[in-house]
């Protein structure tokens, strides 16, 4: 460690300190320099000359245990005692940190973070010696469960995230769980009255000034409102007030809320309570509008009190860095529950991990935070004031100097201003200053959104289409005055239409886009958070039109599902689906960062990765970036990736009621999922239910092992009950999948989980001829390896049983035509894609009928359960020709694709029946060939 050179008037200062306070002693150049740098250190050790031992004791100086300031008895200890113990502890250990920031060079992220934990050491020694004190003559409030009801401490601002200032005021919030009266004492007297008694006790420990000083100024002003609320409240008082009339600063306040003391049994529902109003499960980009609003009167008063050169309130300063940071947590907090931090430096460690800011970004954050931060504990240590005002006084300014090496202190504050300018840089991007509206156009947009009347753009559009715009824009803004919106909404919503409507001119002239581009923000007006998104990010906006003149099916999905707004800010992301083989770690990933009891939240997780990822998939499509078989192939692994992590969550949530079935371990569940049609085809739609079969592999006589044990076979049917309950349960956020059960086994009558056996059995001796075609379209999409093999070898010999053609033929024309007469919609000059005759069912049929007719002498024709390479593999054998093949696979793809297209518009899937005339006959031919010649 470099050691600092003292020059005058600094040297002369700290020698003469010396040989006043130690005059029996040789200088010990370290205590002289902490006497030149810091008067506090000065008074501290003129009050207490024995401290320099202490002081100097390189173990005590090394170390950051944190011990009690006040005895373990703490009934005879009377106030006098009480305060004097907590200010000379404040004293000593205040004295130490300005000994290991002056001249020990101390990482100041350490300092902040040791001042934290010895000052909530202080606030809890106040706090038990007050309870007890209160509880002698008026007794204890007893809880239900007959222990003392504890009052909770919450630690406000820098306090809560572990980042106190060396001089600092602190913030409180008291409260506790619900009123009972005490019991013990020579009276008995409200829970409520209690609990005022003891932050009464608590502030004056802390907060009087006695002749030893003061702990801390307490400051109560942040609680439920304000100066004029209650000093301390219940829970439920506390959670109605932030629910009806909490308001944007003190969510921003909420952020860095921390409970102080010993940690009991109500913790964890206190913070439960807070968590909904502070974190928002969409995306919240309402907040950036008020943070610039908070910065601007933080401006405003800097201004107006002179405050200059303030490397906290200033242009640059510390609380724009945390303006940034918190900006972040707000807007995407709800979602990423590793950004529910009160440590700003964790927070902004989290945000890179995310991706929400560039590594290089969030390092020049940082050291330009930690840097303007060190310079604030200068400025306090020097006589212990509160202040983030640079110096005007000369010893100071010297001493900056000297603390930071440098020569001048104009070169002090280059150096500052360095790393102010590097802050609001940042600052600017993120948070930035109000809007102005944009009227690029002359105000021309602003007038239309005004009076609908296209006519004045000028467009060269043809008078139809722009009454039809006109038309639209008029019942649009009809609709908008009825919604209860409120005025925030309203006002943001008048900033946004005319960007809105500028995009969707110079973009199309398509008035269907324009209809569902309005739905999407009819649909969202009422949430003010999603105005402010599409009004805060041009690109954001820019990709909803883009996406809604693309699809309906992704305009309708964005408008029920708002919170996937978030996904239009970055292109980048939006188009990208995942890779196949990447949906089922990053499932993973994610949920690493929910709690795992937490059922309520696991299963908004399930659909809001369900519904992101379906989103980039479509986007991906209707812009053409993959073709329609990838497009399938995504759906499908995105859909197995949620199985697979639907059956880890049940899964857990049996174990822990009811233990392993006999057999069974994390790794071996014995446990499967079967999907059958799309879902086993691989063929998945984009609002395809999914036809699944669960099996086991336990046998009647054993049972599970935990404290409640029950019937192996019953665990796996509770077990497939939760999985229907996680899938089907419509939540805010919809349904994960329609999950359909129906083909298993005896169908509805069957039981839910059926023992694998049991389901080869049945396929041998009792299913229909329906059911093994079926069975044709399964795979086995969650199992360990011993039951996918035992299900592999089942499918085969089913589907390999000899069968007689003609029969079969017969049975298979049957079961179509039956499905035809319900299903079909064509009428002659319209042809239904999937129902109609020569289509896409007629195509599956005979893919069906191919494999049960031929397994038996080509045991090949089992390998698939998709259409495409069954056609390929009957190539292969010679069963069909080869041109024969790609007639069906052509008609099949070509089939899906206009399938999935009209998904995405939403309309009936029904062509011009001209438009595939061609491949319709080519498909009633081959059916003619193989079922009914």
């Amino acid at each position: 460690m470099d050691k600092m050179q003292l020059v005058e008037p600094l040297l002369s200062l700290g020698q003469k300190r010396f040989s006043e306070l130690f005059a029996q002693r040789v200088p010990h150049n370290d205590i002289v320099q902490l006497l030149a740098l810091s008067d506090f250190a000065y008074q501290v050790l003129a009050s207490d000359s024995s401290l320099i031992e202490w002081l100097l004791d390189e173990q005590q100086c090394q170390s950051r245990a944190i011990v009690s300031a006040l005895p373990d008895d703490l009934v005879s200890l009377d106030e006098k005692q009480c305060f004097q113990l907590l200010r000379r502890y404040r004293q000593r250990y205040w004295l130490k940190v300005a000994y290991l920031d002056l001249v020990r060079k101390n990482p100041i992220d350490d300092s902040i973070a040791y001042i934290s934990k010895l000052s909530d050491q202080l606030i809890d020694d106040a706090y038990r010696y007050a309870y007890q004190q209160v509880a002698i003559t008026c007794g204890m409030p007893i809880d239900k469960q007959g222990e003392p009801m504890p009052m909770l401490i919450l630690g406000m601002g820098k306090l809560g995230g572990f980042e106190l200032n060396y001089s600092s005021d602190i913030d409180l919030i008291f409260s506790y769980p619900y009123q009972c009266d005490t019991q013990g004492g020579r009276r008995a007297i409200e829970g409520h009255v209690f609990f005022t008694k003891v932050a009464q006790k608590v502030i004056a420990a802390l907060n009087q000034v006695t002749p030893d000083g003061q702990v801390f100024r307490v400051d109560m002003r942040l609680r439920p409102f304000g100066e004029s609320g209650p000093l301390v409240m219940s829970f439920t008082a506390v959670e109605e007030y932030y629910q009806e009339q909490g308001r944007d600063w003190e969510r921003y306040a909420m952020l860095k809320a921390r409970l102080i003391g010993q940690k009991n049994n109500y913790w964890p529902e206190f913070y439960a309570l807070l968590k909904p109003f502070v974190y928002r499960r969409y995306i919240d980009f309402s907040v950036i509008e008020s943070l610039r609003k908070m910065k601007a009167m933080i401006a405003q008063e800097v201004r107006r009190k002179g405050l200059k050169g303030n490397i906290k309130l200033g242009s640059g300063g510390i609380r724009e860095v945390e303006f940034v940071v918190q900006a972040f947590q707000m807007i995407r907090g709800g979602r990423e529950a590793t950004l529910q931090t009160q440590s700003l430096l964790l927070a902004l460690q989290e945000l890179v991990t995310l991706e929400a800011i560039a590594l290089a970004d969030a390092t020049k954050l940082k050291d330009a935070y930690l840097f303007l931060r060190k310079i604030e504990q200068y400025l306090q240590i020097f006589n212990n004031e509160q202040t983030q005002t640079l110096p005007v006084e000369p010893l100071n300014q010297a001493r900056l100097c000297c603390l930071l090496a440098v020569s001048s202190y104009d070169d002090v504050l280059k150096l500052i201003d360095t790393y102010m300018q590097q802050i609001h840089g940042e600052f600017s991007v993120m948070v930035g200053v109000e809007k102005e509206h944009q009227d690029d156009e002359g105000g021309q947009y602003d007038t239309l959104w005004n009076e609908p009347d296209f006519s004045q753009l000028e467009l060269s559009w043809g008078a139809d289409n722009e009454q039809a715009w006109q038309n639209v824009l008029f019942e649009f803004k009809q609709q908008m005055a009825k919604k209860r919106i409120g005025s925030r909404g309203r006002d943001i919503l008048d900033k946004l239409m005319p960007q809105l409507l500028h995009q969707l001119v110079v973009t199309t002239n398509d008035v269907n886009v324009l209809k569902m581009t309005l739905a999407v923000i009819e649909q969202v007006a009422s949430r003010t958070a999603y105005l402010e998104l599409l009004y805060e990010n041009l690109g954001a906006l820019k990709q909803l039109i883009k996406l809604c003149s693309h699809s309906r099916w992704i305009g309708e999905h964005l408008a029920r599902y708002p919170i996937l707004l978030d996904e239009l800010i970055d292109p980048a992301i939006l188009y990208r689906p995942l890779a196949l083989n990447a949906y089922r770690s990053e499932i993973r990933q994610y949920f690493l960062r929910i709690e795992p009891q937490d059922l309520e939240l696991q299963m908004e997780a399930l659909r809001q990765f369900k519904q992101t990822h379906q989103l980039r998939i479509a986007a991906a499509d209707a812009t053409h970036v993959i073709d329609i078989m990838k497009v399938s192939d995504h759906l499908t692994a995105l859909a197995e990736a949620i199985v697979e992590q639907s059956v880890e969550i049940a899964w857990q949530h049996m174990v822990t009621r009811f233990g392993y079935p006999q057999g069974a371990d994390e790794h071996n569940k014995g446990f499967a999922v079967i999907a059958y049609g799309k879902a086993g085809g691989l063929e998945l739609g984009y609002d395809s239910d999914l036809d699944l079969v669960f099996v086991h592999n336990s046998d009647a006589t054993s049972l599970t092992n935990g404290d409640k044990q029950i019937d192996s076979r019953q665990f796996y049917l509770k077990l497939a009950q939760r999985l229907m309950h996680l899938f089907n349960t419509r939540t805010s956020s919809g349904i994960l999948y329609e999950l359909d059960p129906r083909l298993r086994p005896e169908g509805a009558s069957g039981l839910l989980a059926i023992n694998i056996e049991t389901f080869g059995l049945y396929q041998n001796e009792q299913a229909w001829t329906w059911e093994h075609q079926a069975l044709v379209r399964t795979r086995m999409i969650y199992g360990q390896e011993s039951l996918q093999q035992r299900f592999s070898d089942i499918r085969h010999q089913v589907l390999a049983l000899v069968r007689d053609k003609q029969a079969l033929k017969v049975q298979v024309r049957e079961m179509r035509e039956k499905m035809r007469e319900h299903l079909a919609k064509g009428d002659g000059l319209q042809f239904d894609l999937k129902q109609d005759v020569g289509g896409m069912a007629d195509i599956e049929f005979i893919a069906q009928y191919l494999v049960l007719a031929y397994a038996a002498e080509f045991k090949n024709m089992t390998q698939w359960s998709d259409n495409i390479r069954i056609f390929t593999t009957a190539s292969e054998l010679d069963i069909i020709s080869e041109s024969e093949a790609q007639q069906l696979i052509h008609a099949y793809c070509f089939y899906r694709e206009h399938y999935h297209i009209l998904s995405l518009r939403q309309q009936d899937k029904l062509v011009l029946t001209s438009e595939v005339e061609m491949l319709k006959q080519q498909v009633i031919t081959s059916w003619q060939k193989y079922l009914v010649e």
